[in-house]
């Protein structure tokens, strides 16, 4: 049986230092696959994970057992994304490990239709404005309610209708000539 988020936590708060591994391990290879989404690229989606893991240990004694642990560090991770990419970081491939779980008809094509499928929603993707890849993600990718969401981004639930609404419109929009198999 798998220790809970908050079991771990309390023996990390009780001096136990090396139980956050634990969570890290939990973790950190979804929370990269997400950063890559909001940042652009792998490095500094690293440097994001890294960051917040940082700053989630740090403000751990703040971590209320109420809260999924999960949505609490990727209310960080989003924060931290956030200031990387409004610090200009670079933007290259964009939602390229991702796809396959949220195009599922991809899946089945062959490794380079699925490719080319790929790389066109990374396209689509990155027309998109910060605010409506963040809010298609969030909801599409990682399957968080709006209330969830309002929580993690600090918008209005109405706010986040309307972006995740736009973004599948504008995707659509984009997408419309690429040939799915």
């Amino acid at each position: 049986m798998e220790t809970s988020d908050a079991a771990i936590v309390q023996r990390v708060l009780g001096g136990d230092v090396e139980a956050f591994s634990i969570l890290v391990e939990r973790y950190h290879d979804h929370y990269v696959r997400f950063a890559v989404h909001l940042v652009g690229n792998r490095e500094d989606a690293e440097e994001v994970v890294q960051d917040t893991f940082l700053r989630a240990y740090r403000a751990l004694g703040r971590y209320e057992e109420r809260e999924r642990f999960g949505a609490w560090m990727l209310r960080i991770l989003v924060n931290r994304a956030r200031t990387v990419s409004a610090m200009g970081r670079r933007r290259e491939k964009l939602f390229a490990e991702q796809v396959d779980e949220t195009l599922p008809e991809a899946a089945e094509a062959h490794p380079s239709e699925r490719a080319a499928l790929r790389e066109e929603v990374s396209r689509a993707l990155a027309q998109l404005g910060p605010d409506q890849r963040e809010a298609f993600l969030l909801h599409y990718v990682e399957g968080l309610s709006y209330e969830e969401m309002a929580a993690i981004t600090g918008s209005g639930i109405f706010a986040l209708k309307m972006r995740v609404k736009r973004s599948c419109e504008r995707l659509r929009e984009i997408l419309q000539g690429v040939n799915r198999v």
